[in-house]
């Protein structure tokens, strides 16, 4: 059986940030594999850390990704243009922020960094 290396992503629903987030966490971190979990504005839910049973079901799928899939690191995004979380940038940098206090507190030990995809569709490490 062939071993493949898995990151996670706490991504926007929005397609037009996927295929972004997926080649950049798979050339920053040599990863085979990017377990998407998307759903739309995901830092503005977990910057308010509600409603419980979203924050749950986010918290349930990264854990099958850490346990299952082993991932080695998780990150969160915000971009540009968010139909879900329609804020400008610097507030969904402040979520990004929050939602990293969020995810520590879930207890997983596996790095956690904050993304940001701009208008041209590139994407930027926060934290």
């Amino acid at each position: 059986m062939i071993t493949k290396k898995f990151v996670t992503a706490i991504n926007c629903m929005d397609g037009r940030v996927q295929l972004p987030v997926i080649t950049w966490m798979v050339q920053q971190f040599e990863a085979d594999c990017v377990d998407m979990i998307t759903e739309p504005g995901p830092i503005k839910i977990l910057a308010e850390n509600k409603p419980d049973a979203l924050i749950e079901s986010l918290r349930k799928r990264v854990e099958m990704s850490v346990k299952k899939h082993g991932s080695t690191c998780l990150a969160i995004i915000g971009h540009f243009d968010c139909a879900g979380n329609p804020v400008e940038k610097e507030t969904q940098i402040d979520q990004i922020y929050a939602s990293l206090k969020t995810i520590h507190s879930w207890g997983f030990a596996i790095p956690v960094i904050g993304l940001w995809v701009d208008e041209q569709w590139t994407v930027h490490r926060i934290v």
